[in-house]
C-alpha cells in the first residue's frame, strides 16, 4: 500500500476540485484545499496499479482545468501539478515508493511534455530535497526528464519518494509577516520546515514535520506560543491532509483539538472507511 499526495495549485473554484476529486477516484481518502495558497492537496492510498491509475486521471483532469498563467497565490508553486511525492506505507518498502517514483516521472516527460524534477534518494546513491529543487530549478538545477523549459501553462513537476510526513500549520493573530517569518526560522531544524505567510488578514507558520517522533506538533505549538509577544495569539492549528494514527496517541488525546488533530483524519481511518 502506498501513499500519493498530490499538491495542485487550485484552491478557490470549488467546481473544478469537485471534479478533480472525482477524476481521482477510488484512491483519494482526502482533500484539503486552502483558497490563501491557492493549493489543493489530495492525498491518494492504494495498491500500486490503482494508485497510478488514478493519479494518471486525476493530473489530465488537472491540466484540461488549471491554467499555470491565471495563477496567483502565497505558496511557492511552479506548476499546476505542483509536487507528486510517493510514500512507502510499508516502511520496509523504500524500494516500491522509489520504483513509482521514477514510473511517474517518465510518464509525466513522455505523455504530458513538462519538466521533471526529481527528489529522494537519486540514482547516483545522493539525495535531493523538495527544497533543493524550489531553490535550484531552471538555474542551477536543470530538470531531470523532459523539456528543459516549464510549459506556460502547466509548468514543471517535481516528483518524489519520501519517507511519511506530517503537513500542519499554525494560524496567528496580532502578528506581522515579519514576525510570522522570524517564528518559522525559530521552529525550523533537519526535522521542521517552516514558512511564515501572510494569509489574508492573518500570517501563518507553516510546518512540515518530518519525523514526528522527533518534532510532533505540540512542540513546535508550545515553542511558538512562548515566543510570541504580548498581542500574538495563536488562533488555531491546522493538519494539511492525513496523520498517521500513532501521532494522536503520542500526543495525547487532552491536545488533539488544540492541535487540530482527530482520529477521523488518521491514514488508518480513512483506509477502513
Amino acid at each position: 500500500m502506498f501513499e500519493c499526495v498530490v499538491n495542485i495549485s487550485e484552491g478557490r473554484d470549488v467546481a473544478v476540485l469537485e471534479q478533480l476529486s472525482r477524476a481521482a477516484g477510488s484512491s483519494l481518502r482526502d482533500r484539503h484545499r486552502d483558497r490563501h495558497h491557492h493549493r489543493s492537496v489530495f492525498t491518494l492510498i492504494n495498491e500500486p496499479d490503482s494508485l497510478v491509475e488514478d493519479l494518471h486521471t486525476l493530473v489530465n483532469s488537472a491540466y484540461q482545468k488549471v491554467d499555470l498563467r491565471r495563477h496567483q497565490g502565497v505558496h511557492p508553486r511552479f506548476g499546476v501539478v505542483d509536487v507528486v511525492p510517493f510514500v512507502a506505507l510499508a516502511p520496509e518498502d523504500p524500494a516500491g515508493a522509489l520504483a513509482l517514483r521514477d514510473e511517474t516521472a517518465a510518464w509525466f516527460a513522455d505523455t504530458q511534455s513538462v519538466p521533471v524534477f526529481l527528489y529522494g534518494t537519486l540514482a547516483d546513491g545522493t539525495t535531493r530535497s523538495l527544497p533543493d529543487v524550489r531553490r535550484g530549478a531552471f538555474e542551477t538545477l536543470a530538470p531531470d526528464l523532459g523539456p528543459e523549459s516549464p510549459s506556460p501553462s502547466r509548468g514543471a513537476v517535481a516528483v518524489g519518494a519520501r519517507p511519511l510526513l506530517v503537513a500542519w500549520n499554525l494560524w496567528l493573530r496580532g502578528v506581522s509577516l515579519d514576525e510570522a517569518q522570524t517564528l518559522a526560522s525559530a521552529v525550523r531544524s533537519p526535522m521542521v520546515r517552516a514558512l511564515g505567510f501572510e494569509v489574508g488578514d492573518q500570517v501563518q507558520v507553516s510546518c512540515n514535520l518530518l519525523d514526528v517522533d522527533a518534532a510532533r506538533p505540540s512542540q513546535i505549538y508550545d515553542q511558538v506560543q512562548s515566543l510570541l509577544g504580548p498581542d500574538g495569539e495563536i488562533e488555531r492549528s491546522e493538519l494539511v491532509g492525513l496523520a498517521p494514527a500513532s501521532l494522536l496517541a503520542a500526543e495525547g488525546e487532552t491536545r488533539w483539538e488544540e492541535l487540530g488533530l482527530s482520529p477521523d483524519a488518521t491514514i488508518e481511518a480513512r483506509l477502513a472507511s
